[in-house]
């Protein structure tokens, strides 16, 4: 009995104690909420400080270099008076310098100079010249254009949340730029993409190469590129130094020299371009994927890590979403030209994530301090989110004969191989294009796998004739997949076989083609290698529906994703409306 007593005793001595505590939480967790929420806020305020103080100094620098051009005219002016003038500094070069809202100033300010001259003296000394990128780079002195774009697409969206560099080059054997920029934007909802802007940086000096890949992004994407989501930038032909005069470095052939000291530069002029249009730069490659909601992801990750810094500790420098090279590299835009000025010095030198890793250490390392005190100080200053949010999918490098088979472990699961569909209707499944392994047309109709077939050939068709005559709704078919984003269909159509001979009059005729043998031809597959369409319901009920290859192909051909919609007596599609499954491997 009395081990009862002391039983309900403790009971409700610890019911008294837990009361006033799980009362005070409930109370406190609000104000805990809000106080993380006005902590980011604060985060984000300050970095858009950061940002905006940045733009000023800009400012500061066109009133300096205005000044300095004014000086010029004066000593020229006066050069009558004065026997032997100081050598006026290079004009051209000076007002390259200057932001286009500058220059229109000066050319006003001119204007107006020419017309009522000058009156009054001024001091004929010569400000100290410090160095910039005409002494780092002294072949940009030799056209006064060179750091003018040769091709420029923007619709001037600027003052947004993050910008994306996504510099590229013509590939020979397999481009993934398409495939990159679709997967980029397919991962944003539309709020982030309000916030964004994409760079396309083309690295290219033969203007129809920039011009095809610039036609074939803004066919791809028009939308995007109209709504100011996507920029396209390429650098004249004279950025770039003679790359045959460079000098051997790290004992690498001279191929490999031209080729990492152009991305040096490459990084460069793309940072520089986005340095003012944007709070946050996010380096990327041209051939990568990405999870859901990164912006998102990569936004707050930014703001909690400015918040948590204290006034005594060091702000970060970079924020990692990727283990690889320099994939997913995240800068302050405010401090840009700091690794821009970086890069053009050592541009010949060493490898473009060589060099970041060399700035970082050249600004917190000791000399009397051992590695592991380096690497300490380091990880204040480059911090890195617990998982990347960015996978290298590419093989073929742009640097001739490199193949790169690198993976981020730290992505998480594998990327997905195809989309099963297990709801297709009933159908026979045939292609004389001769799969590869066990990649079976059939497996791939039933979900199971993908269908990989070695190089289609003109006339090659893939066929699926049903059980019993159906009517669909809409078709989707879709080619290539992250290992193998080339290997899509080209110059194919999709054609159908109405199982009823349609009526002369039937205004199917004149919605579409037909061909020589009676098939209804009523799409093809588009740039990134995915046909998809409505069906008119006057077509009826369908015999067989094929997809036919008119032309050759250098790649194999790869089926990810079939899905055919059935439509039911009242005009509802079957089950297989549901969302696909995702699947890594076959």
């Amino acid at each position: 009995m009395f081990k009862i007593r002391q039983r309900n005793c403790m009971l409700i001595v610890t019911a008294l104690v837990l009361a006033p505590c799980i009362v005070i939480l409930m109370v406190m967790a609000p104000e805990l909420s809000t106080e993380q929420s006005l902590t980011q806020r604060l985060a984000e305020c300050h970095m858009r400080l950061q940002y905006l103080e940045s733009m000023y100094r800009a400012r500061q620098e066109d009133v300096a270099l205005l000044s300095q051009y004014l000086g010029q005219l004066q000593a020229g002016n006066g050069s009558a008076a004065s026997p032997s003038p100081p050598p006026p500094l290079p004009v051209a070069n000076l007002l390259d310098g200057l932001s286009p809202e500058a220059r229109q100033l000066l050319r006003n300010a001119s204007h107006a100079a020419k017309g009522g001259g000058w009156n009054g003296t001024m001091a004929r000394g010569q400000n100290i010249r410090l160095p910039n990128a005409y002494h780092f780079l002294p072949h940009l002195l030799d056209d006064a254009g060179s750091l003018r774009p040769a091709y420029l697409q923007s619709k001037g969206r600027t003052d947004i949340s993050i910008v994306l560099g996504v510099p590229t080059v013509h590939r020979e054997k397999q481009s993934y730029l398409l495939g990159t920029l679709h997967n980029l934007i397919e991962n944003m909802n539309e709020e982030e993409q309000n916030e964004t802007l994409i760079i396309v940086y083309i690295g290219e000096t033969d203007i129809e190469a920039v011009q095809l890949i610039a036609r074939q992004i803004e066919t791809s994407f028009e939308q995007h590129v109209e709504s100011g989501l996507i920029d396209i930038i390429a650098p004249a032909p004279s950025y770039y130094p003679n790359f045959e005069r460079l000098r051997i470095t790290l004992n690498d052939p001279l191929e490999r020299v031209k080729w990492r000291s152009k991305q040096n530069l490459d990084f460069a002029y793309l940072m520089a371009y986005a340095h003012s249009k944007g709070t946050f730069y996010v380096q990327l490659e041209d051939d990568i994927l990405t999870k859901r909601q990164f912006i998102t992801t990569m936004k707050k990750f930014a703001l909690i890590k400015s918040a948590l810094t204290k006034p005594d500790q060091p702000a970060w420098f970079v924020l990692d979403f990727c283990q690889l090279g320099f994939i997913g590299k995240m800068f302050k835009s405010a401090e840009l030209p700091y690794l821009i000025t970086y890069f053009q010095m050592f541009y010949n030198d060493k490898p473009v994530d060589w060099l970041l890793t060399y700035f970082i250490e050249s600004k917190v390392c000791r000399t009397d301090k051992d590695q592991k005190h380096c690497n300490q100080e380091k990880a204040k200053y480059w911090q890195h989110f617990r998982k990347s949010l960015f996978q290298h999918i590419g093989t073929s490098s742009s640097l001739k004969g490199k193949v790169q088979k690198l993976k981020d472990k730290q992505f998480g699961s594998k990327v997905p191989q195809y989309y099963a569909h297990t709801h297709n209707p009933p159908a026979l499944v045939k292609s004389n294009i001769a799969p590869y392994k066990n990649y079976l047309l059939k497996r791939a109709y039933r979900g199971e796998s993908y269908f990989w077939g070695l190089l289609p050939q003109p006339g090659d068709l893939v066929q699926f004739v049903f059980e019993q005559p159906t009517l669909l709704r809409r078709y989707l078919f879709r080619s290539g997949n992250s290992e193998h984003p080339s290997d899509r269909f080209y110059n194919t159509t999709v054609e159908l076989l109405p199982a009823d001979t349609l009526s002369e009059n039937s205004s199917v005729w004149s919605n579409y083609n037909t061909t020589t043998d009676g098939y209804l031809v009523v799409g093809s597959f588009d740039h990134l290698g995915v046909a998809e369409g409505l069906l008119d319901p006057k077509i009826g009920a369908i015999k067989e529906l094929r997809l036919h290859v008119h032309s050759d192909s250098e790649n194999w051909a790869l089926l990810s994703e079939i899905e055919l919609q059935e439509l039911t007596a009242d005009g509802k599609s079957e089950a297989n409306l549901a969302k696909p499954r995702f699947v890594a491997g076959s």
